[in-house]
């Protein structure tokens, strides 16, 4: 789409350069900015300029630069990468289903970023599913060099709302070895084949039990259910149908989304169990 009311882009080299004058924003990828008409929108700011590294590796767990595509994520994640995945990671083997689950075209995938994806906050944004599921931080750059870090289930707010304030920018989505180290598996759901997801369940199990359960695109905000052990069928059944936020819209109803949810972390739940058994 021509975005007619943008009549300045500036390539950002240095934090200095995100401070915005009146009518910019920041641009990673782009596939949203350039899907629709962006009211009030006079200029951009390339953050894909500032050279930020898009993966790192260290003991403490996973660093992921906000402007690494989904694509660099994907490849690095099934061993087409520069780097390893080291081979405790269990939990990586979601992020190609968390990939799948977007249903995007060759080209958004090689261009949208994953901090994009959390910055727009949209229900079904599978790249929020994996990363509420392993714990995943959000790091923040706030205005005068400040930094902030905020677990990404609070980063997003509500639907297409996030926590950012003015002159905020998301740097990097970090992930803890440990959450890593789980097993892990992602479950969704959608009314049409190739539809949006309209529901998404995502977990993990450390060897001691402890077990996350995450509901997303069925509810607003991240639902993170979290359990000592591993629950049986009937605890987090009752679990899950007691979280808030179910909402209806084209892609389902709410009752639907809750009762499909149910039924997803069960599968999800039953799969964790099944892999916990075989070791």
């Amino acid at each position: 789409m021509d975005i007619t009311g943008v009549t300045s882009f500036r390539r950002a080299r240095s934090r200095e350069d995100l401070t915005l004058a009146p009518g910019e924003v920041v641009l990673g990828g782009g596939t949203w900015l350039m899907s629709e008409p962006q009211p009030g929108t006079t200029g951009f700011v390339d953050l894909t300029t500032l050279g930020w590294p898009d993966l790192e590796i260290t003991e403490a767990g996973l660093r992921i630069g906000a402007t690494c595509t989904i694509a660099t994520l994907r490849a690095w994640a099934e061993g087409r990468g520069t780097q390893p995945v080291p081979p405790s990671w269990r939990a990586i083997r979601m992020i190609p289903d968390a990939a799948d689950a977007l249903l995007a075209s060759y080209k958004i995938w090689h261009t949208a970023t994953v901090g994009g994806n959390l910055c727009r906050a949209f229900p079904a944004g599978s790249m929020i599913s994996f990363a509420v599921a392993l714990d995943a931080v959000a790091e923040i750059w706030t205005p005068y060099g400040g930094t902030v870090n905020m677990p990404v289930s609070e980063f997003v707010t509500g639907n297409a709302t996030n926590a950012l304030a003015s002159g905020e920018v998301l740097r990097a989505i970090v992930i803890p070895a440990g959450a890593l180290r789980a097993r892990a598996a992602l479950r969704k759901i959608a009314l049409a084949e190739l539809g949006r997801s309209g529901a998404v369940v995502t977990g993990r199990t450390a060897d001691d039990g402890e077990t996350v359960i995450a509901i997303t695109a069925a509810v607003e905000r991240p639902v993170v259910l979290r359990f000592d052990r591993m629950p049986d069928e009937a605890t987090l059944a009752e679990a899950v149908g007691a979280a808030s936020g179910w909402f209806t819209d084209s892609l389902g109803a709410a009752d639907w989304r809750r009762g499909v949810s149910i039924v997803l972390a069960e599968r999800v739940r039953a799969e964790l169990a099944a892999e916990g058994s075989r070791r």
